[in-house]
């Protein structure tokens, strides 16, 4: 007798993403929030599947951090659990012999992007090479702000790439946004040189400009400073702590907050802007983008540009043959004709 099939094990075991603090539409435009599932199809090594987590990290909170996916799941299982979610985009990652790859595709009809990262550095990597790693527990409870820098090209596909980012995350409306929410930062780079993306996820930080480091530590943490070397209490106070007092006090990097901020950060007074790296960190290039879903027809492949320029060269190098074989040719039948001249001659003064 065949055996019947248990359609329960082909399941995609996910947490529910919306919580109840959380909104289905944008105030901003009105629109549904985008959220994500980060996933894949095959088994991936150690490296790899704990870049996918911090992928999963990095999209929070609009996303599925406890997604289950297995061996036997389709790609059709994820789309029929994605629509009542309202997920509205894949980020897939995949391992190949030769090569790393994310596709990053709108459900429920695409298009596609594939991207190949040629270089990766996980989270964890990025802290331990750091001196004061940064991770606060509120920190991935709002999404980052998208940064895109050097896809201003008329290209079709980099077009399609900007459209993609932006619509990965939330819309913000800077003149409602609480600043409270800005957080992280995703930046990425294109080289239109190397034709690299640089990926990059940071934390936002501000820091009072004309405060010593002392006095921010004293006034955030509320700890009893040490004062047993002191003589008296205004040397705390006086003297400059790790650091200098004029630390990140360039006007390049300040910013006058339109409200207060935590308990150091006040309205209307200077602030410094810090950047301070989270990870993952990626340098990826886009190789193809399909219409649909993983499917349809190819709107662009870097691989079949680099085939049609070998094709090109080939063909010129073919026609460039051709022509000096014909040149040859051609002096070569020059060459006999004057041969013959030559031997009518000879044969006449023979005569004469």
């Amino acid at each position: 007798m065949g055996r019947f099939k248990n359609n329960k094990k082909s399941r995609v075991i996910v947490k529910p993403i919306s919580k109840k603090n959380q909104e289905d539409v944008s105030h901003v435009t009105g629109d549904k929030i985008p959220k994500s599932f980060v996933f894949s199809r095959m088994k991936l090594p150690p490296s790899v599947r704990q870049l996918q987590m911090d992928l999963r990290k990095l999209m929070l909170p609009y996303t599925a951090l406890s997604l289950k996916e297995k061996k036997r799941n389709t790609l059709r299982d994820f789309l029929n659990v994605s629509g009542p979610m309202g997920v509205t985009h894949f980020l897939m990652l995949s391992k190949t012999a030769t090569a790393l790859n994310l596709r990053v595709a709108r459900t429920p009809q695409g298009p596609t992007l594939t991207f190949k990262i040629h270089q990766y550095s996980l989270a964890s990597d990025i802290a331990q090479s750091q001196l004061r790693p940064r991770c606060p527990p509120d920190l991935f409870k709002s999404p980052p702000l998208i940064v895109l820098s050097g896809f201003g090209s008329q290209e079709l596909h980099l077009k399609l790439a900007t459209i993609m980012f932006q619509n990965i995350f939330p819309s913000i409306d800077i003149n409602t946004v609480k600043l409270s929410t800005c957080q992280r930062l995703v930046l990425l780079n294109y080289n239109k040189d190397t034709k690299l993306i640089d990926f990059r996820h940071y934390s936002i930080r501000l820091q009072p400009v004309g405060v010593s480091r002392r006095i921010r530590k004293f006034v955030q943490n509320h700890q009893v400073p040490d004062l047993r070397n002191l003589q008296d209490v205004s040397d705390f106070v006086t003297k400059a702590g790790y650091g200098s007092e004029s630390e990140g006090d360039e006007e390049a990097a300040t910013v006058t907050l339109s409200s207060d901020l935590g308990r150091v950060n006040k309205g209307a007074t200077k602030s410094a802007v810090k950047l301070q790296e989270i990870g993952p960190r990626m340098t990826m290039q886009l190789v193809k983008v399909e219409e649909g879903l993983c499917t349809g027809g190819i709107i662009f492949s870097e691989y079949e540009n680099v085939d049609g320029k070998k094709e090109n060269v080939k063909k010129k190098k073919d026609e460039e043959a051709d022509e000096e074989e014909e040149e040859d040719s051609e002096e070569e039948e020059e060459g006999g004709e004057g041969s013959e001249e030559d031997g009518e001659d000879m044969d006449e003064d023979f005569e004469d």
